[in-house]
């Protein structure tokens, strides 16, 4: 449905807040549509177990920068752990790991028994590192138990993502302008780190060279920063954005080692000031996309795999045609199956929904409210029914139906409840009637 001002302040709008404060249990909360509305425990022994773990800024960071207009006074409490009910996607409180560093991104390996957090602070070591713990999975309870922390390698960690091989956590540090590999060891802790590669080149502009009309928006053209960094699908080639640089840089990757070589074309350039973000590659692995925090626009490019070259080929922007003013872009993701691309929006506080056609280009569908405020990530769940969206200056998470044919959302009702959430992944255990 599409939103206006007028929906946003609405009765329903107001009920739908109360909702959230009195949120209690998950059957407490409407739900659209055929999906059940009561959740049963036997309902959900009969089915394969789900649990969701988010991470938050839980502490604030005294001496932020000046350009870092979202970062929050830090409400939540560390790592909150929420059963999920398939049917409805309701999710029911079950622990918080508590932390006091910003677990503000998560990443799941070894089949489901290890989860690790990007904390991202800076207090570790002369050099104000940030740093990155392992935990141990209960499969059965969905509890944490801290296995170690390590320095990250820079200041701020904003992104971590595990290496195709499972041997190697990457990290991309955000106040440091630096990626760095994690070794992973053969008893789940984490090692030193095997390469250190500090962002270099020329900041980009204030103004966002294809920024909307009328925008103000700045975050991150004051120094280097390394917002992402990912494998491609065949793990040879790992790529890195930083905001304040506007490159994405391309890296061939030592899977024995865990050492990061300049490819032979090392770097693509985004248009100054845009600040390339995140990207995400489609299923095929030959199409990349990439969303720029400043300019609200996504840049579609193709993908050799076998050089690890970049070719950009549209840029479309994140917003309804005839929006002015400002705009930060959060999250890229691209649907399972690779029909739809989703790009998040803040300030605007949407979702845009883009088709994907055959050529990988894409062309716009609609847009859908996030019921909530500054929306800086959003995930799928494992069947890609329900996408959560991570409103983080409301202090909520919200859930949406997915029309997996038209790519449209709608709003199921549900809030849930927590302090500045960041990020989230999923965990599934065996069923029951398997163990």
């Amino acid at each position: 449905m599409p939103k206006s001002s007028l929906a946003r302040r609405s009765p329903l709008f107001v009920v739908c807040t109360l909702v959230s404060a009195l949120w209690i249990a998950p059957g407490l909360a409407p739900a659209q549509g055929t999906r059940p509305t009561i959740d049963t425990a036997a309902a959900a022994e009969t089915e394969s177990p789900l649990f969701a773990y988010v991470g938050t800024f839980s502490s604030p960071l005294r001496d932020m920068l000046p350009t870092q207009v979202d970062l929050p006074p830090g409400n939540g409490r560390g790592i909150h752990v929420f059963r999920i009910d398939r049917n409805s996607g309701a999710a029911t409180p079950v622990s918080t790991h508590r932390m006091g560093t910003s677990p503000s991104c998560l990443a799941v390996g070894s089949n489901g028994t290890r989860l690790y957090s990007a904390n991202e602070t800076d207090r570790v070591g002369e050099n104000k590192s940030g740093t990155v713990s392992a935990f141990a999975v209960d499969r059965a309870t969905g509890q944490l138990t801290l296995i170690n922390s390590v320095a990250s390698g820079g200041a701020g960690p904003t992104y971590i993502d595990l290496h195709p091989s499972g041997r190697f956590l990457l990290v991309a540090n955000y106040f440091g302008g630096s990626v760095a590999v994690l070794p992973i060891l053969d008893d789940g802790r984490l090692g030193a780190a095997t390469d250190v590669k500090n962002d270099g080149g020329t900041i980009g502009p204030t103004k966002a060279t294809n920024a909307p009309d009328g925008s103000f928006a700045f975050s991150g053209h004051d120094r280097t920063h390394a917002h992402m960094i990912q494998s491609d699908p065949t793990g040879r080639y790992v790529l890195h954005c930083d905001l304040g640089l506007d490159t994405i840089f391309i890296w061939r990757f030592d899977a024995d080692r865990g050492v990061l070589t300049p490819n032979d074309a090392h770097t693509v350039s985004l248009p100054p000031g845009d600040g390339p973000r995140h990207f995400h590659f489609h299923p095929n692995g030959r199409w990349l996309y990439s969303i720029q925090e400043e300019a609200s626009t996504i840049v579609v490019f193709d993908y050799d795999s076998s050089t690890g070259q970049l070719t950009a080929r549209q840029t479309i922007s994140t917003l309804p045609p005839g929006f002015a003013g400002s705009n930060f872009c959060s999250e890229i993701l691209v649907s399972g199956d690779g029909k739809f691309v989703y790009a998040g929006n803040r300030l605007h506080d949407s979702i845009g929904i883009f088709a994907v056609g055959d050529n990988g280009e894409l062309s716009y569908v609609g847009e859908e409210w996030t019921r909530g405020n500054y929306p800086r990530s959003f995930s799928f769940d494992p069947t890609g029914r329900f996408l959560y969206c991570l409103n983080q200056r409301a202090d909520h998470v919200t859930i949406f139906d997915v029309d997996r044919l038209s790519g449209k959302l709608q709003f199921t009702g549900r809030y849930v409840p927590v302090g500045n959430p960041s990020h989230v992944v999923f965990i599934e255990r065996p069923s029951v009637k398997s163990e």
